[in-house]
């Protein structure tokens, strides 16, 4: 099949408008190379799954995740999807991104390698 799967399009669309106040904070201070010049993408089809936000250059996943995630079986089944194909995965918390936003920035760019944002 060449192109786009057309279907997973159309559910990165509707998660993009959809998005939860946390991951708009985020892909606020992240887009546009704001941290450190790397670049981000949003809703981003990795294996079968969709990832919050992927730093492709880096191999970077960082979910923003909710209290329904604590422990849950299928995020680790996820992130073992994504390590298999290289990436590292970074999850943070809703309620750290909404109250230390800094923080999370800081631990994302430590991640990618950057020494300071």
């Amino acid at each position: 099949m060449r192109g786009p799967d057309q279907r997973k399009v159309k559910i990165e669309r509707r998660l993009r408008r959809q998005s939860t106040d946390a991951e708009m904070v985020l892909w606020l201070a992240l887009r546009d190379r704001r941290l450190c010049g790397f670049k981000f993408v949003r809703q981003e089809a990795i294996e079968s799954f969709i990832v919050d936000f992927v730093c492709r250059d880096r191999k970077l996943v960082v979910e923003v995740d909710g209290g329904q995630h604590s422990e849950n079986v299928k995020d680790r089944v996820r992130d073992d999807a994504f390590m298999a194909v290289g990436y590292k995965v970074l999850r943070v918390w809703n309620s750290d991104v909404l109250s230390n936003k800094e923080g999370v920035l800081q631990i994302v760019a430590s991640e990618l390698g950057a020494s300071e944002i």
